[in-house]
């Protein structure tokens, strides 16, 4: 496929990642950047043009289809459309892996995900959500430690009253220190790690003919700085979490994953 995906302004990868170091550190609650207009947008068209309605399709990794009919997402056994496919492998490529080492400052080496693992292509309808957390932090299959997100946003004409914001909040859950649009041809990268919640926690608000949609990508390397790490919650799945001055009533006992014979592991209840 000899097209340009990136736009313009964005063509030297290199220069982006230097350009904007310090801000994607600086940035409050957590390390994070959004990029607008960040893919061609002939390019990006034609992604979305191949999105699958993922209500028809069999299985979810990360959403229960069978418990929620509103949240989809690809499994490991999914085949992806042929563009979408071909995004996803120059986005595990050598090049923007380098992008994101430099951008994010992390020492170890990055190292993609090929199983998207969680990750691939996300869907939710009209009055879907997902409750504020941080991720799950090892992956079950290289057993890597999980520490950057990439969201892709695909929905023209997003109207700011149809929500799905992505919330970003602080290590305290007092307050939320960013909403961020979903709209098309945003991408969002940000650290990810034991202390970074996020989530869009109120029902989506669209027409009943539209979606929100997006591609997902996580990062791993081997090893992570101690301070990125509860020691109660060393392997763990996703934690949700309370907001301030809400309603919700999250359990507070999370599992987390204990290791059990090699490379098996069980869920156990422990107390955040």
């Amino acid at each position: 496929m000899n097209e340009k995906i990136y736009s313009e302004t964005f063509q030297n990868l290199d220069s982006v990642a230097k350009e904007n170091k310090n801000k994607f550190l600086n940035n409050t609650p957590f390390p994070h950047l959004v990029f607008d207009n960040f893919f061609n947008e002939s390019f990006l068209n034609s992604i979305e043009n191949t999105f699958p309605d993922l209500e028809q399709k069999l299985g979810t990794t990360e959403f229960d289809t069978k418990r929620d009919k509103k949240k989809f997402a690809t499994d490991l056994n999914f085949v992806f459309p042929e563009k979408i496919d071909f995004l996803l492998n120059i986005l595990n490529s050598y090049k923007f892996l380098n992008f994101l080492q430099q951008l994010t400052g992390i020492k170890e080496t990055l190292m993609p995900d090929p199983y998207f693992w969680g990750g691939g292509l996300h869907q939710m309808k009209k009055g879907g959500f997902l409750k504020v957390h941080s991720d799950f932090n090892y992956h079950p299959l290289s057993k890597l430690d999980r520490r950057i997100n990439i969201l892709i946003y695909l929905n023209k004409e997003w109207k700011n009253e149809y929500g799905g914001h992505l919330e970003l909040w602080d290590k305290n859950m007092e307050n939320c220190g960013k909403k961020i649009s979903p709209t098309f041809n945003k991408m969002v990268v940000f650290n990810t790690n034991d202390f970074s919640y996020h989530g869009h926690p109120d029902p989506l608000n669209c027409p009943e003919n539209m979606t929100r949609k997006s591609i997902a990508l996580y990062y791993y390397s081997n090893g992570r700085p101690k301070e990125e790490i509860n020691e109660k919650l060393r392997f763990h799945s996703t934690i949700y979490r309370n907001r301030k001055n809400t309603e919700e009533n999250i359990e507070e006992k999370m599992p987390e994953f204990k290791k059990l014979f090699g490379k098996f592991y069980i869920r156990k209840k422990i107390k955040v």
